[in-house]
């Protein structure tokens, strides 16, 4: 069954998190990526909740392949800022056979901000690897390096 985008709860949402991350706030551990978009090369901006899991940090995308995700395939970078710190990283894709226990951990950590993305694919934080395995493609995983 191809996966089907879901876009966010409502637009109002994710204007309130950037609002509040702007000034400081993060809401559920959330951060303002910003990403050169891919055609224009202006600064995108989307609110992201970075997953730090075994001592990395990484960027998933429960909603699938959506603009933030193309523009940081294409220009391997990423801001991450929260007020007025901001930190810049390298963005690396994780490969779909390495995605299980990102995907199961990300899910663990924000079941109720993200886990009707999930359920679209039958999944839950008990879903075995192979489950994942099945559907690792439709959900974008990247690993962040902090730029020195």
């Amino acid at each position: 069954m191809p996966h089907v985008y879901q876009g966010p709860t409502t637009p109002t949402v994710n204007r309130l998190v950037m609002w509040f991350a702007r000034r400081g706030v993060s809401l559920m551990g959330a951060r303002i990526l910003t990403v050169r978009g891919r055609t224009s090369g202006e600064p995108r901006r989307a609110p992201v909740n970075p997953l730090t899991h075994e001592g990395a940090l990484y960027l998933v995308a429960p909603r699938g392949h959506v603009q933030w995700t193309r523009n940081l395939r294409a220009s391997g970078e990423a801001e991450l800022r929260l007020g007025r710190g901001n930190r810049v990283y390298r963005a690396t894709e994780v490969s779909d056979d390495a995605k299980a226990p990102l995907l199961r951990a990300y899910l663990a950590r924000w079941k109720g901000e993200v886990g009707k993305y999930f359920e679209a694919d039958s999944l839950d934080t008990r879903s075995t690897d192979e489950q994942w395995q099945a559907v690792a493609s439709h959900y974008p995983v990247f690993a962040l390096t902090e730029r020195g």
